[in-house]
């Protein structure tokens, strides 16, 4: 009976943490798929644009280094978890205010601010709850299948079609909504994982003996180049679409689904292979697809939406990478009392460095190059990924439990 009940709370676990940071993805990609409307009402350059983008990275990376290690040493990661989640939710509210370049600035980098405890927190506990064989399926389900099927399907279709029928600024105060009832729903289901505090606390010397293991620094270069890649993709990839494809804004809304759809299976299928085949291949292979997506927005030349639709379903495998790469390799290979600090500063550093420079950057070439400029930098971050994964060193537990039994026969 007890192992039954452990049962049930893990998917319990997964399933609330799963839909929480479904929606919280929601809110952080509304002003991505708002900025066709957005750009021309404020005013504002795709420098600024890609700037706003960078802001809201800066923040969520210094919050997430900072919080993950705090909330190893002091416990209370529920706490934490739902006081950001009404945090992010109340900035969205002050988004759809924002009525000038800096106030907009301004709510992207409160969101942040909430958002960056939010993966790095709940990923530890999804560890500290989960059976270890199937650690990469719960991380992948956790961190991949809320957001895909609330934000990168759902999301596209639903923010286009409120900002269509009642404007940019109400859609910003619709797609709050769900966040209060997320941290209502943590308040009353999630458990504070104790036995966590009985393992050895964080310091700053154990944190940065962390960055010497060739596997976070791996796992770090990694989402160096996946974080950009999505930031970018979701940032430019629109108005590429509405701006250079002339394509209208409801069509744009299903392409964009399209990688949502892709990526609600993927969630199973990658973090899942990863258990039974190892970390390390699937991570190579569906790294490498990710090229599908920026070639096929810039190469097919098509008055119909699917063939942008299949290129961007077989890119979308290169999703399935993120949580191996921020949660499940550096969890397997650090001890309990750390995997926050830990997750934390793959998380946090791969923000500053990819999240914030990139869509800067990304913002100022689509300005003096063109907009098809995005998409070869994101064409270049898929293909380094992979060539980043050929460097990890393998972590599933079945894949090294095989290896040993080959051994000793």
């Amino acid at each position: 009976m007890t192992t039954q009940r452990n049962t049930r709370y893990q998917w319990l676990l997964i399933g609330i943490l799963s839909a929480n940071f479904g929606v919280v993805f929601f809110d952080r990609n509304a002003f991505a798929f708002l900025t066709p409307f957005i750009q021309p009402d404020m005013q504002l350059s795709n420098t600024q644009i890609g700037l706003i983008a960078a802001s809201f990275a800066f923040a969520w990376a210094i919050a997430g280094l900072f919080m993950g290690s705090l909330s190893d040493r002091f416990g209370r990661r529920k706490m934490i978890l739902v006081v950001a989640t009404l945090v992010f939710s109340l900035a969205s509210v002050l988004s759809g205010v924002a009525g000038t370049f800096i106030a907009l600035l301004g709510a992207r980098m409160l969101m942040g601010i909430a958002e960056g405890g939010i993966m790095p927190i709940t990923q530890t506990l999804i560890a500290a709850e989960v059976d270890p064989k199937r650690r990469g399926l719960a991380h992948g389900i956790t961190q991949n299948f809320g957001a895909n099927v609330l934000a990168n399907f759902l999301g596209p279709i639903v923010i286009v079609a409120m900002a269509n029928a009642v404007g940019w600024r109400h859609a910003f105060w619709l797609v709050a909504l769900p966040g209060f009832l997320m941290a209502a729903l943590i308040a009353l289901f999630v458990r504070e994982p104790t036995h966590l505090d009985r393992h050895e606390k964080p310091t700053w010397a154990r944190a940065a003996a962390l960055l010497t293991d060739r596997t976070i620094l791996v796992c770090i270069v990694m989402s160096v180049f996946l974080v950009p890649y999505l930031v970018i993709f979701s940032v430019f990839t629109p108005l590429y679409l509405v701006q250079v494809k002339n394509i209208d804004t409801q069509t744009m809304s299903w392409i964009m689904s399209s990688f949502g759809l892709a990526s609600i299976a993927i969630a199973f299928l990658v973090p899942g292979l990863s258990d039974r085949l190892g970390r390390k291949p699937v991570a190579i292979v569906a790294s490498l697809l990710g090229v599908f997506i920026p070639l096929g927005v810039v190469l097919i030349d098509s008055t119909s939406m699917w063939p942008y639709c299949f290129a961007i379903a077989a890119g979308a495998s290169i999703s399935g990478v993120f949580p191996l790469a921020m949660a499940t390799v550096p969890s397997e290979i650090v001890r309990p009392g750390l995997t926050a600090t830990a997750l934390s500063l793959t998380m946090g550093i791969s923000e500053i460095i990819g999240g914030v420079l990139a869509p800067s950057l990304a913002g100022k070439a689509a300005d003096t190059w063109g907009l098809s400029a995005p998409q070869w930098i994101i064409f270049g971050l898929a293909i380094a990924t992979s060539v980043a994964a050929l460097l990890l060193r393998e972590t599933a537990p079945r894949v090294l439990a095989q290896r040993q039994a080959v051994a000793a026969q």
